[in-house]
């Protein structure tokens, strides 16, 4: 468990560092005023590309904000849906980005919608195969659990991109359709910044996380040969 916790610390102290970014950023951003509450602006964003049938809901939770291309809804939270800030508006554009991205089937959000089976049963596919092999000494089982844990870093991989562009589009509508200005910009930029290390910090965790047990299961499997 040591070693574990060793091998894995740095994307735990960069999770830890990003995710104090989000909080500080987001709380100085509440400050900032905004034209638009955060469900204002996802619609005119929304509308504005056509996509009026994309709906928006208030959901509960703490930055809980989230866009579902199952049911083409963006779900945001309390905060964000109703406060004209530059966090909220710079959350909300980020997650009607992601709409934007699903009408325009842009590739990697397609890809990474594949890959959400393999990022959602992975994991656990992994311990059950993990433990069978080791405890029934075959190999071949605890590499086909690793081939399984390999699902979610690719899903994270894959999810960077979406990431990105998602907080890209929304960076360049906000001060084009003028919802922010300069200072509200800068605001929106730190957020979603700041949330986008968070996306690299559960990245790396998951790379972190197959290397060390491939370091695990092959150094086990050469003294076994």
């Amino acid at each position: 468990m040591l070693m574990y916790l060793i091998f894995l610390a740095p994307a735990f102290l960069l999770m830890l560092w990003a995710q104090s970014r989000v909080t500080s950023a987001f709380h100085k951003g509440m400050r900032v005023p905004a034209r638009l509450t955060g469900a204002a602006a996802a619609r005119y964003i929304l509308d504005r590309e056509g996509l009026q049938s994309v709906g928006i809901e208030e959901t509960h939770g703490m930055l809980s904000d989230h866009y579902d291309p199952r049911a083409k809804v963006l779900r945001l939270s309390r905060d964000v849906y109703h406060s004209n800030s530059a966090a909220a508006v710079g959350i909300a554009a980020h997650e009607a980005g992601h709409a934007l991205q699903d009408a325009h089937n842009y590739g990697p959000l397609v890809v990474r919608n594949i890959a959400v089976p393999a990022a959602k049963y992975g994991p656990t596919a992994f311990l059950i195969l993990f433990l069978a092999g080791a405890a029934l000494h075959v190999f071949g089982l605890m590499v086909l659990g690793l081939i399984c844990f390999g699902g979610l870093v690719f899903f994270q991989l894959v999810n960077l991109p979406v990431e990105f562009d998602a907080s890209n589009r929304a960076k360049a509508v906000l001060s084009e359709l003028q919802i922010v200005d300069g200072e509200g910009a800068v605001a929106v930029r730190n957020v979603l910044n700041a949330a986008g290390w968070t996306y690299v910090a559960a990245t790396l965790q998951s790379v972190l996380t197959l290397a060390y047990y491939a370091l695990i299961i092959f150094s086990g499997g050469r003294r076994n040969d």
